[in-house]
């Protein structure tokens, strides 16, 4: 008798071939982020700068964070000159955050390493198959506030 793949205990159960799956891809991010000198928040952080400065609060929502973890974000970015804080020149009490020169080309280092990452995994992929499996994991059931980044 063989195991029914999805009876009701599969011996490849998808929650741990997509926790396996996550995991190895998580250190191969982790390691292509190391490549600039970046923490997975801080690159998240500057690629969603990559468009254009936006405002600190749009920021913390995108990135859903606290912004009180927003805050020490910014302030680690400001200090390595990869981003800056200026105040709204249309309303005073808020700030847009942008990316520097030194940014971008930071950004553009950690994007080469991450096309890289990506080719690997996903090489044998058609493009058909990666739309797939975007539109299948963002079906999935999961939340921020489920996430624990561990940096």
């Amino acid at each position: 008798m063989t195991a029914d793949q999805d009876g009701p205990h599969p011996p490849q159960r998808l929650g741990l071939l997509l926790a396996w799956h996550g995991s190895v891809t998580q250190t191969r991010m982790k390691q292509a982020f190391g490549t600039a000198g970046l923490s997975p928040r801080h690159a998240m952080t500057l690629m969603n700068l990559e468009g254009g400065p936006i405002s600190q609060r749009e920021l913390a929502e995108r990135l859903e964070v606290d912004p009180s973890v927003l805050v020490g974000i910014l302030n680690d970015l400001e200090g390595d000159g990869l981003a800056e804080r200026r105040r709204d020149t249309a309303d005073r009490r808020r700030h847009n955050v942008a990316l520097t020169s030194a940014g971008s080309a930071v950004l553009d280092t950690t994007n080469a390493a991450l096309d890289e990452v990506e080719r690997g995994l996903f090489g044998d992929l058609s493009p058909g198959d990666r739309t797939v499996l975007r539109d299948l994991l963002g079906r999935i059931d999961t939340r921020a506030e489920d996430f624990d980044c561990q940096e």
